[in-house]
């Protein structure tokens, strides 16, 4: 773990050099930057790009995301929200 916010900065730096993370966005810029870190390439394991792909891809498979659901456009109790005229 210690190495992993220094590889999150230095990342941050190359993949983003003119742009900063909303705070909003912060949790999900997190997540990626875990998976990235916990499916790196080692000496024992040879990762690549499209291997990291390859295995986000299997684990989101079957699984269903509504337009409402991505744009946070729902009620508390699952319905969508609707807009009065």
């Amino acid at each position: 773990m210690p190495h992993f916010i220094p590889a999150s900065k230095r990342t941050s730096k190359l993949a983003l050099p003119n742009v900063s993370v909303e705070p909003f966005h912060l949790f999900r810029y997190l997540d990626e930057q875990v998976f990235r870190y916990n499916n790196r390439a080692t000496k024992k394991r040879n990762v690549t790009d499209a291997d990291r792909f390859d295995m986000a891809v299997r684990k989101i498979f079957g699984k269903r995301l509504t337009f409402a659901e991505l744009t946070g456009k729902l009620c508390e109790h699952g319905s969508l929200l609707t807009r009065s005229a």
